[in-house]
């Protein structure tokens, strides 16, 4: 019996899809009018959407390539006597508070020293103006920065001095374009460097900065080399967490250590400064995602007019269907069947309408996704 019951369901069904469409067709233009309010609103929803995860993954990206939970300790303070100062400012920042940090600060799993600035490198005919940075092994580590060919320095050639460097994929083509990049020779300042290793390509921070563009070499060798003698201050000191949770105490532990070390008072400003770029791109998402739910509000409401639209389309067509549904009760129609017919109207328009707007909302987010990044350092 069930079986019965179902099949003269599926029927019924089917004569009324078939009547709800042949009424529709009737008012070609006012149903695609109707129609084209929910395509609209389905269709800025998924963009919305799309845009919003889109700009989320971005800054959630960036947040990991910025380095392993990333304490940043600059040389100079952010404000000196009214004048604001920054890394290069001040000459105060020693490898010896690196290792007092390292060692002193239980928060704080690895350190690297860092010296930088610009150079200009050549090998053969071609050079390249860039960024160098003096660092440590441990530095590849803290900034999540692995090695695409070659191997990296090690701690012996730091004491060394060792005349090596590892390169980043935009200095690579400016100078060895496709053509074998490791053990090859470049010159710096009339020295000769032996090109060990080539960095996995990270591509534009926040800022838009080309993070490729960029070499590094031991720190003692970007002292004594680049520098020259006498030279024994840091630029930078790059600290890793523990953890996301210790990132806030280690920043209060090595501020408390560092005044202590280079003797202020209470009431001076630091010659130093500690910044936490995680903070920068967390409150970069959780703009997105409160951009993208207003959004979605907004989506939601065209939405919800379009829904108004269709309900007025059927308004209209129970008033100019007076004498068809007088009719058909005249020949035993229901109010209940009569309401059904109209609600499948209704249903045939949304459907069409989500259909056509979910197709647009996905190929509209394909292409935004094709411009993103061209789009995204504007944004």
């Amino acid at each position: 019996m069930s079986g019965v019951a179902k099949n003269i369901i599926d029927i019924w069904l089917s004569l009324a899809s078939r009547e709800a469409i042949r009424a529709l067709s009737k008012s070609k233009m006012r149903s695609a009018l109707s129609a084209i309010g929910i395509t609209i609103g389905i269709a800025a929803v998924v963009c919305v959407v799309a845009i919003g995860r889109a700009g989320s993954l971005r800054a959630e990206l960036q947040l990991q390539n910025l380095g392993d939970n990333l304490v940043w300790v600059e040389a100079g303070s952010r404000h000196v006597n009214g004048v604001r100062t920054g890394t290069h400012g001040m000459t105060s920042l020693t490898m010896e508070d690196a290792d007092a940090i390292l060692h002193e600060v239980p928060f704080i799993k690895s350190v690297s020293p860092q010296v930088d600035g610009s150079v200009l490198i050549a090998s053969g005919k071609l050079n390249w103006t860039t960024h160098y940075r003096g660092v440590t092994p441990e530095f590849l580590e803290i900034r999540r920065w692995d090695l695409a060919e070659g191997i990296p320095f090690t701690r012996e050639e730091v004491g060394h001095v060792a005349n090596l460097v590892i390169i980043g994929q935009t200095v690579r083509q400016q100078l060895f374009g496709v053509e074998e990049a490791v053990g090859r020779d470049a010159r710096i300042n009339k020295q000769i460097y032996r090109v060990i290793g080539v960095l996995a390509p990270k591509g534009q921070s926040a800022t838009g900065q080309d993070q490729d563009d960029t070499i590094l070499m031991p720190y003692t060798t970007a002292q004594k080399r680049l520098r020259g003698k006498g030279f024994s201050w840091l630029d930078d000191i790059m600290c890793s967490a523990e953890s996301l949770t210790a990132v806030k105490p280690a920043v209060a532990r090595i501020n408390e250590l560092l005044r202590e070390r280079h003797h202020i008072r209470t009431g001076n400003d630091d010659d130093f400064n500690i910044r936490r770029p995680e903070d920068v791109i967390k409150a970069q998402i959780t703009a997105n995602h409160t951009l993208a739910l207003f959004l979605i509000s907004v989506a939601f409401i065209s939405l919800l007019v379009g829904g108004i639209g269709i309900m007025n389309v059927m308004l209209v067509s129970v008033t100019e269907r007076t004498r068809e549904i007088g009719l058909r009760m005249a020949v035993g129609a229901t109010t209940g069947a009569i309401q059904i017919q109209f609600l499948g109207e209704a249903v045939i328009l949304s459907l069409f309408g989500g259909i056509m707007g979910a197709f647009i909302g996905v190929a509209g987010s394909f292409i935004l996704d094709t411009l993103w990044d061209g789009l995204y350092p504007f944004l």
